[in-house]
């Protein structure tokens, strides 16, 4: 599994991580987790990490199947979803500019990418400067 998430209440976001190689399948199982998840709710802001992705899955069509599938969910709340997409590296952009695209003309996802994470951090309008410094469960 090339990608985890995890929900931080305090703050209001769900820092979602990549790694290896980005596939459908492995975002198509990990969102329905978090769908399902008992802290999930549809206000959460998303704060994407790309950074440790070396490649990912190209197939466009595939990519808005999915995205369909996440939109309903996503949009459940009163005010736009926000996704804020970490990409510090050209294959990370390049996968980020790809996921921006396929939101194109929605109103109920509101998607950016930044290349810094003091940058992303202050997109999400939260306090914190690095990720390092997100109140997450550290194992």
């Amino acid at each position: 599994m090339a990608v985890s998430y995890e929900i931080i209440p305090e703050i209001g976001i769900v820092y979602v991580r990549y790694w290896g190689v980005a596939e459908f399948h492995d975002t198509i199982e990990t969102f329905a987790r978090f769908a399902q998840d008992p802290q999930f709710s549809p206000h959460l802001k998303h704060l994407v990490d790309l950074a440790g992705v070396v490649e990912y899955d190209r197939n466009y069509p595939e990519l808005m199947k999915l995205q369909a599938g996440k939109v309903d969910t996503l949009s459940m709340g009163a005010s736009p979803s926000y996704l804020i997409y970490y990409a510090p590296t050209r294959i990370s952009q390049s996968m980020a500019r790809m996921i921006l695209k396929s939101w194109d003309g929605l109103s109920s996802i509101v998607g950016r990418m930044a290349t810094d994470e003091g940058e992303a951090l202050e997109m999400l309008g939260v306090p914190q400067r690095s990720f390092a410094d997100l109140p997450m469960n550290r194992v």
